[in-house]
């Protein structure tokens, strides 16, 4: 008997992540941005690409890992969410994006002769790289702060952290969205640049460890930018509006 399809075409794209995250790479090798686009469902993106909604379900229950259950981060409060994104995703890319600055810098001088790409390759990087440091610390000093006191100010009943740095929650969190939508479009590009980091047959191990590497760190990046846009935001403006609510 043909098993049903695990996956349904009317589900979000974030919903499938969040559920089974195996199959980001599934969504990524088919074009299917669940990070900043994981609010449309699967259908209406498998068809702005020119899929066949059906058949892409199909294949994404087929690829549903046994025990693929979802994830702790799905399930985690807005602290331990922060905390967990701070030490998994930003401990990662502080530590790896100068190491991959270092091997870009390499293969450019040693292979930016034959591989004239390269020098856009090394442009979009460091672009990627200039972007997301700052805002990281962005996080890391302002709204993650903020939603630690809203999750503290919400056991406690009381409306002081909810004015102790900018405001609503939302409005660093808008700041953070549209940062998230220009990194992830410098992200589709340098994939496009490096033929979906793919060295050339000349390619050094040098090079093949740099491709590897940017390769890896987009995959991280959707997934963080998953975690936070569509998991830990909406988490914190749903906590600071139930304050309000009580306050009032």
């Amino acid at each position: 008997m043909r098993q049903m399809n695990v996956i349904d075409a009317e589900m979000t794209l974030a919903e499938v992540v969040n559920a089974h995250p195996s199959l980001a790479r599934e969504l990524e090798r088919r074009g299917l941005d669940y990070c900043c686009g994981g609010a449309r469902s699967l259908g209406l993106a498998s068809t702005a690409k020119g899929l066949d909604p059906a058949v892409v379900a199909e294949e994404l229950s087929a690829a549903v890992g046994v025990g693929d259950a979802a994830p702790d981060w799905s399930t985690m409060s807005v602290t331990e969410l922060v905390d967990h994104v701070e030490a998994t995703h930003h401990r990662y890319l502080w530590d790896e994006m100068p190491r991959l600055s270092a091997l870009v810098d390499k293969i450019v001088s040693v292979h930016g002769s034959r591989h004239p790409e390269l020098g856009e390759v090394s442009r979009c990087y460091a672009q990627i790289r200039a972007d997301l440091e700052p805002h990281m610390l962005k996080e890391e000093r302002v709204l993650f702060p903020l939603i630690r006191e809203l999750a503290a100010s919400s056991m406690a009943a009381s409306s002081t952290a909810v004015e102790s740095h900018c405001g609503s929650v939302r409005n660093p969190i808008s700041v953070m969205l549209a940062e998230h939508d220009l990194v992830g479009t410098l992200l589709e590009e340098l994939s496009g640049l490096t033929d979906g980091y793919q060295p050339p047959p000349d390619g050094c191990a040098t090079y093949q460890a740099c491709y590897a590497g940017l390769a890896e760190l987009e995959a991280d990046t959707h997934l963080h930018i998953h975690k936070e846009n569509n998991v830990l935001f909406p988490a914190a403006i749903r906590l600071e509006q139930a304050l309000g609510a009580t306050i009032s």
